[in-house]
């Protein structure tokens, strides 16, 4: 009797002899997700997140709850999340910064980008630009190089913080061009886009987000591979002589390694639904993004391939903190 009651207690699912989990999965969430944005509130990473996450907890019935965790890099935010329950109620914002060019730059990471996550899905690529604001006598990127290579160790170009994308790619540019600029790392996008509006720095590598069409700022070439809809207007670093300046800043959802499997299928699935969501589109289309729909073993795939990438990148500009 006690084997029967048993039997009638289980759900059809375990019956059937599928995943314990299978079922838990199809019920999960039942209480809010913690998204991790390893950066300050106000810049792409966090606009990016709070987009995606509004959709998912729409159509999923829970909130999905934005946590900003900065610091290092994004790797403070990334390492608390590798290091949380992989139950699907601890995700990151996976990011080129914290995933892509960390392991290169950092010479201690508290985490295996690849191995000490569960990759669930890309979420944007959106291209990088030179911005100088509007009053600056530089009008192009030749000006901005001639004025560069005229006083040597002078001009001061702002990132997010040590590490970064933009941080690599002005070592690029540094490289390409023959120029010697000073990096100037900030705490984010907030404070570095309002230093440049004010005059405290005189030119920023950021997203074409955060740069967007402000009339406090003027940009001057982007690191897409081709000129991107809607600022055909803004010519490319390949196009201008720069070819090792086509890079994408690139964006994921993500929770510790040891996800079910099932879970980081639904997410996937979730993700990329709210990603063609027609009030989602128009506003990735606006910040330059490329789409892509990635499987969960694709975009884990994408992250290691990136890793690769950046090494070799970091390698070769002999980029250092």
């Amino acid at each position: 009797m006690a084997q029967r009651r048993l039997f009638l207690g289980l759900p059809a699912a375990a019956a059937l002899g599928l995943p314990a989990f299978h079922l838990r999965a199809q019920a999960w969430p039942v209480r809010p997700v913690r998204v991790v944005v390893p950066f300050p509130p106000g810049g792409t990473t966090d606009f990016i997140a709070r987009l995606v996450s509004t959709r998912l907890g729409a159509v999923l019935g829970q909130n999905f709850v934005i946590e900003n965790r900065a610091g290092a890099g994004g790797t403070v935010g990334s390492d608390h999340v590798a290091k949380s329950a992989a139950d699907g109620y601890s995700l990151v914002v996976s990011n080129v910064a914290a995933h892509g060019v960390g392991p290169s730059i950092y010479k201690s990471m508290p985490y295996d980008s690849v191995r000490d996550f569960s990759h669930i899905a890309l979420m944007a690529e959106i291209p990088s630009v030179l911005v100088v604001r509007v009053e600056s006598p530089i009008r192009s990127l030749a000006e901005f190089i001639a004025a560069a290579k005229a006083r040597p160790g002078q001009m001061t170009v702002g990132s997010p913080g040590n590490g970064t994308s933009s941080h690599t790619k002005q070592e690029l540019l540094k490289r390409s061009a023959g120029i010697d600029t000073v990096h100037v790392p900030y705490r984010g996008s907030g404070p570095m886009m309002t230093d440049l509006a004010g005059g405290q720095v005189d030119a920023i590598i950021t997203t074409l987000v955060e740069a967007g069409r402000n009339p406090r700022y003027r940009l001057l070439a982007v690191t897409a591979g081709d000129r991107v809809p809607g600022w055909l207007d803004l010519p490319t670093f390949r196009e201008l002589g720069h070819p090792d300046l086509v890079a994408s800043t690139w964006f994921g959802l993500s929770g510790p390694a040891g996800m079910p499997s099932a879970l980081v299928e639904k997410l996937n699935a979730e993700v990329l639904a709210a990603l063609a969501h027609p009030e989602v589109v128009p506003r990735l289309i606006e910040t330059g993004s490329t789409p892509r729909r990635m499987s969960a073993a694709e975009y884990s795939a994408f992250v290691a391939s990136e890793v690769q990438r950046w090494a070799a990148v970091v390698k070769a500009a002999n980029i250092r903190l």
